[in-house]
């Protein structure tokens, strides 16, 4: 069938529908059914393959074998495991149906003013490296004189005492 559809009840399709079609209660697409139009509905259940706008004013539900090509404005909405789904979802309290027509533009909905605030840079926190230890060298040693003390001893570890290195040597 080809043409806009408008029926006070419910409907259950399971052909082949183009165009309009809006329901005052619900709309059932069976497995075999192929929609090449806009559905309006209280509840609407797809089974079958959908190519167009959905408004659904309570529920829309994809089941598994179900395909849905099309933006959607419902009030809930129920994909299930295995079907297929491709469109923008607005969803909303209940769902009001418009006529969603391919060659009318919609009117956007009216969205509070969300205004972003400028981000401050993050800082950059660099972790600390850590450095190997530095490798030991040996420098040659200098001989230092061996000094003892007034009464011939060696210091507390039993080596010989360095000599003070303060101040100009005193002569003897």
């Amino acid at each position: 069938m080809i043409g806009q559809i408008y029926i006070e009840g419910d409907l259950r399709i399971g052909g082949t529908i183009e165009g309009e079609v809006e329901v005052t209660g619900d709309v059932e697409v069976d497995d075999m059914a192929k929609v090449k139009a806009s559905l309006a509905g209280r509840d609407v259940s797809i089974k079958g393959q959908v190519n167009g706008a959905v408004v659904a004013r309570k529920r829309l539900v994809i089941a598994r074998s179900g395909s849905l090509t099309g933006d959607v404005h419902v009030a809930r909405l129920i994909i299930q495991d295995g079907a297929a789904f491709s469109g923008k979802v607005s969803m909303g309290g209940a769902a009001e149906v418009r006529p969603a027509r391919a060659a009318e533009p919609e009117a956007p909905a009216a969205e509070p003013e969300v205004k972003a605030l400028p981000e401050a840079p993050a800082p950059i926190v660099a972790a600390p490296v850590a450095a190997a230890p530095a490798p030991k060298v040996a420098a040659p040693a200098a001989q230092a004189p061996v000094v003892r003390g007034k009464s011939g001893k060696t210091g507390k570890t039993g080596k010989p005492v360095a000599a003070p290195t303060r101040g100009k040597p005193k002569r003897r």
